[in-house]
């Protein structure tokens, strides 16, 4: 009798137990194995960042939601799990909508979760603090947006952000949290049957057969053809089906820049240093993650030469085919199918391209990479582009672990074609849309996410939006050994003030700044190069030492060309003033 009166007592505690919001977010997001989340603290989510760390999730706190976002951003595209950036409301939620338009747009999942207002108050227009119909807002730039009003719909709400974020074309999604639902109480029990864990988020997706058959159709009557390989092909994970489809076809390649190191840039079948011959000449084009977007000059004009092109396009959304030129062979699939599904349909005897085209593209590779190589060497000083850029070269060809972040306008661009990758998914950079400020978030979600050492190389101008996040790398004391190319200016620092004023013309930027002093002001260590031999010691040291580390590297003010190899998107003024 004693023992039944003790079950009936424990049976009673525990159907008093209770839970609330804030553990049942915590819960849910470790049940489908989130443990990380990019934040910046405050009203009403510092107690959740607080429990989520006392729960053992990794809670890295920014200093602006925007880097925040970014960095959950690339961590989607790192991983194949949505990157988790956290924010307070209104304002907070509005600096993390940037990269969550950003996450969109390139195709990263991504769930940007922030606090708000409560919906009686916001409907009513109240005045309440930070008060916003975030959701509404929200909506037109992600993929997906929910907002969760109950308890009991924490599980399942999370399960569709998940879902949204990674199925089909991948995405942003936002998650709306109000304030009151993280105290709101329930049975323990109830709450942990009402948790969600996703299964198959995001499944296979198999082309048709007679898609592959019309691909292989058209390939087949190839004289010049050509594979892009487009960031998307990078996020697959498909990479051994991928390096078998190019070595089996024999296809030249070329790959965009976060595609780069799917194959080694070193690959006899890179056309990279080839990269305006391959598209003005080649006939069909195999499209592979890759969208036909300003970044390929939308598949026309004097980019792709005069002869009509074919076009072959592997992509997950059909929305995507026909979009700017005619597709004459859409796959619509994930990535993965479908490149299986052509190596399938090639069966044993696949003939390769005709030789001319082959030795054409081998010989304007040797050209071009010849006619740079002693560029590379130079040891000017002030330093050119050229010149500090060959130094990082041999670095990160030494090192092919190490993640590279780049961005700038004349520091992204040559860095692009000038540095060399070897490893899939080892280049991050500004993506679709070209944001600046992507620098740091970036940097430390790879970090993070990889555990491998980090080398963001960086224009002066493009380093200014997210500078102050070198603090949050040095409080996470992370592997980030960062490069700043300094010449003075936005795209150079030898503007003037056309009126003769004080004021320095609008591109200008501080005379000999000292970047490597915020590093240091922080407990990093700076470092202050003036030529690519100093440029090459001051790095490799960082790199072996794994700690937080800023370059401080003198650019040439007089290096730099207007909006890098963009400036035709300027639009030029018809009219002189008297």
């Amino acid at each position: 009798m004693s023992g039944d009166t003790e079950a009936d007592t424990e049976t009673g505690e525990d159907a008093g137990a209770l839970t609330d919001g804030f553990h049942l977010i915590i819960d849910a997001l470790k049940l489908n194995d989130i443990n990380t989340i990019y934040n910046v603290p405050g009203i009403p989510i510092t107690d959740l960042g607080r429990m989520m760390q006392a729960e053992g999730m990794r809670v890295l706190s920014f200093r602006h939601e925007q880097h925040a976002g970014y960095a959950a951003a690339i961590a989607g595209f790192l991983t194949k799990k949505p990157g988790i950036c956290m924010t307070v409301s209104a304002p907070g939620f509005l600096n993390g909508l940037t990269a969550l338009a950003h996450a969109t747009t390139n195709c990263f999942p991504m769930i940007l979760i922030s606090g708000s207002s409560e919906r009686e108050i916001v409907d009513l227009q109240q005045g309440d603090y930070e008060e916003m119909d975030q959701l509404a807002i929200a909506k037109p730039l992600c993929k997906a947006a929910y907002r969760i009003l109950h308890a009991e719909d924490i599980g399942i709400g999370i399960a569709r952000a998940i879902r949204a974020a990674v199925s089909g074309r991948p995405g942003g999604v936002y998650l709306d949290l109000p304030a009151k639902l993280l105290g709101q109480a329930m049975d323990a029990a109830a709450g942990e049957k009402s948790l969600v864990k996703v299964i198959d988020a995001a499944p296979a997706q198999l082309p048709a057969p007679d898609a592959v058959e019309r691909a292989l159709d058209v390939l087949k009557g190839a004289e010049r053809p050509l594979i892009i390989l487009g960031k998307g092909a990078a996020y697959a994970q498909a990479d051994d089906a991928i390096r078998a489809l190019v070595e089996k076809s024999g296809i030249p390649y070329l790959p965009m820049s976060m595609a780069k190191g799917l194959l080694p840039d070193t690959h006899p079948q890179s056309a990279g240093p080839a990269r305006s011959l391959v598209l003005k000449e080649a006939d069909v084009v195999v499209m592979i993650g890759a969208r036909l977007n300003w970044l390929l000059s939308h598949g026309k004009g004097k980019t792709w030469g005069a002869e009509p092109k074919k076009f072959v396009q592997i992509d997950i959304e059909p929305r995507e085919m026909d979009s700017n030129v005619e597709i004459a062979a859409p796959v619509v699939g994930d990535i993965g199918s479908c490149v299986q599904a052509l190596l399938g349909g090639m069966g044993e005897g696949w003939a390769k391209p005709p030789a001319a085209w082959t030795e054409a593209v081998n010989t304007k590779k040797e050209t071009n990479i010849a006619r740079m190589a002693p560029k590379l060497m130079n040891n000017n000083v002030p330093m050119d582009y050229q010149g500090a850029l060959g130094a990082l070269r041999g670095i990160i060809n030494e090192r092919p672990d190490a993640i590279l972040v780049n961005e700038g306008a004349n520091t992204l661009d040559f860095a692009r074609s000038i540095i060399d990758m070897h490893k899939p998914r080892k280049r991050l950079d500004v993506g679709t849309w070209g944001v600046m400020g992507i620098g740091m978030g970036q940097a430390i979600a790879a970090a993070v996410e990889t555990g491998h050492p980090v080398l963001a190389v960086e224009g002066d101008s493009a380093f200014g939006f997210s500078g102050m996040e070198i603090e949050t790398i040095c409080r996470y004391n992370l592997p980030i050994c960062v490069v700043v190319f300094n010449n003075g200016g936005i795209y150079r620092g030898t503007d003037v003030n056309p009126t003769g004023g004080a004021d320095v013309a609008t591109t200008v930027f501080v005379k000999d700044a000292r970047y490597d002093k915020m590093m240091e002001a922080f407990g990093g260590t700076g470092y202050y190069a003036t030529s690519p031999d100093e440029l090459r010691r001051a790095v490799n040291e960082a790199m072996d030492a794994g700690k937080p580390a800023l370059v401080n590297a003198v650019i040439d003010e007089n290096a730099g060309t207007e909006s890098g190899r963009i400036g035709n998107l300027n639009p030029q003024s018809v009219v002189k003033k008297k």
